[in-house]
């Protein structure tokens, strides 16, 4: 949380060129990164971040060590004949030259993530010595997403002049829920990796996210890199923000390697202050007939509908963490999509699987997780589907408050379930 920004609705206390900074440094910050900037200032930095993670992993040699036993003359004569008189020791290796195989940006349309796409699209602008290592922007389409996102990312990245990645998962969604997917490998051979809705908790996210969107974009690094990760990389560049909420407070970083990946965060030192200036900077408020998405020049900051009807990108609906009511916030503006959700909850209860509504916790004593308990993963592209920041009101709420929709739409959105 920064220093002037208490997540408020409205922050009216924020001034053009006024410098930010979060209320307490970040257990992963460094000093030079933590520290009172104005927007500005807080693109330079950012600047400063991707040329140094450019650099870092496109020249020198990738170096590391390993285990190896050698003759010790200094040791006891062994008890035994055959026992070995050895030391294992570290011995340094040289995997040769080091290779960007390419650079990504990830665009989901929320927000933060077309603050960084158009920030990351102007450094690629004012860098040609890097420019050749920009392969565009990667957006994962998991399935599930409200239509209008994926359609604003295929219209906006190429009006941009940008080349689009859209990646898919191996796997479907409703696949995941009936059951059908089975694991390939290790003991539990064949048997479902998971089973009905997620509900709340680390597992089921964990589960979702892996499936959804993390294997895609590890299937994007192999094509690029192979086995060979240790000497070159991909680099994925993303929006996550100290910021963004409590995880990523204690948990994002700006530059970090996990095997063949490297990932860049260049806003991760952005205060929601610092976001909401570069947006009324850059977007068009001119009184005229918009572009498309607010494309109304090549400066222009793009506007995705979804994110501004839902507070969210609405590329992901997996339902984990849903918020009460959420599936008819999401019917208020996209009922097409809530129509989908309404499809999947009558596949699954007519397959007779327990846990069949979605957005909710599974019946007490349903076993959902099966063969597969994936290691915890870093959730780099799930931030707005965690449960509300507390003392943060509720969007129907918010509806109410507003105008937007009557008392009486109110208490039908917020009328428990018979």
């Amino acid at each position: 949380m920064s220093s002037r920004n208490r997540r408020t609705a409205n922050a009216e206390d924020m001034f053009p060129g006024m410098p930010d900074i979060l209320g307490k440094k970040p257990p992963k910050a460094t000093e030079n990164s933590w520290a009172a900037r104005t927007l500005d200032e807080a693109i330079a930095r950012s600047y400063e971040l991707l040329d140094h993670a450019i650099v870092q992993f496109s020249t020198g040699n990738a170096t590391g060590t390993r285990k190896k036993w050698i003759a010790d003359p200094d040791m006891p004569i062994p008890r035994h004949p055959r026992e070995p008189q050895k030391v294992q020791v570290s011995v340094p290796i040289n995997y040769g030259p080091r290779e960007l195989a390419g650079i990504f940006g990830l665009y989901s349309g929320g927000r933060d993530s077309v603050n960084t796409m158009h920030l990351l699209r102007k450094y690629m602008k004012d860098r040609p010595l890097f420019r050749h290592f920009f392969q565009g922007i990667a957006h994962v389409n998991t399935g599930t997403a409200v239509a209008e996102t994926t359609q604003h990312v295929r219209e906006a990245v190429p009006a941009w002049g940008v080349k689009l990645h859209e990646l898919s998962p191996k796997v479907t969604y409703l696949d995941l829920v009936l059951g059908n997917v089975r694991a390939t490998v290790g003991p539990n051979i064949g048997r479902s990796v998971w089973l009905g809705f997620p509900g709340p908790g680390k597992l089921p996210h964990n589960v979702m996210y892996r499936r959804l969107k993390d294997e895609p974009l590890q299937r994007l690094r192999a094509s690029l890199v192979g086995r060979d990760g240790t000497r070159r990389k991909v680099m994925y560049v993303g929006g996550m923000r100290w910021d963004e909420s409590d995880k990523r407070f204690r948990t994002a970083e700006e530059i970090d390697v996990d095997g063949g990946i490297v990932w860049v965060s260049p806003v991760v030192h952005w205060t929601n202050a610092h976001m909401r200036e570069y947006r009324a900077r850059y977007r068009c408020e001119k009184a005229h007939r918009h572009q498309p998405h607010r494309l109304c020049g090549d400066e222009a900051l793009p506007v995705n509908p979804v994110t501004e009807n839902l507070h969210m990108s609405g590329d992901c609906a997996c339902g984990a963490y849903a918020k009460k009511d959420e599936k008819e916030e999401r019917r208020f503006f996209y009922p097409d999509h809530a129509a989908d959700i309404d499809l999947w909850e009558k596949t699954v209860r007519d397959a007779g699987i327990a846990a069949n509504v979605w957005g909710q916790a599974p019946p007490k004593g349903f076993v959902q997780a099966g063969a597969e308990q994936p290691a915890s993963v870093m959730e780099r592209l799930c931030t707005n589907c965690k449960p509300p920041i507390p003392g943060q009101d509720d969007l129907i709420d918010q509806w109410r408050d507003t105008g937007l929709i009557s008392p009486e739409q109110h208490a039908a959105f917020t009328r428990p379930a018979a």
